[in-house]
């Protein structure tokens, strides 16, 4: 999986490329770990990420509440198969996905 990070002000965008799973997600959760001081804005760019996996849930579940206290978070760009696994597990009532 390929992460891009940048920053404008106090907005992050963070782009996902390929798959966010069990191998992939430790390496999301430690790049936000240090990334996330002073942002007011998050933004997740998925539109390049081809499967997502619980582990990939958890790692945006965990970010959400970090950014409730500090800001907010956007997630853009879901395909249909990962929109499907958003609907399915619940996570489109938690998550703001804009298309």
């Amino acid at each position: 999986m390929n992460i891009t990070k940048s920053k404008e002000g106090s907005t992050l965008t963070v782009s996902l490329e390929g798959r966010l799973d069990t191998t992939t997600s430790p390496q999301l959760e430690a790049e936000l770990k240090t990334a996330l001081d002073d942002v007011k804005e998050l933004v997740f760019d998925i539109k390049s990420l081809e499967y997502i996996s619980s582990a990939g849930l958890r790692v945006l579940l965990s970010a959400q509440k970090v950014m409730n206290k500090q800001g907010g978070m956007v997630i853009r760009g879901a395909s249909e198969e990962i929109m499907e696994i958003f609907e399915v597990t619940g996570f489109v009532d938690i998550l703001t996905i804009e298309k």
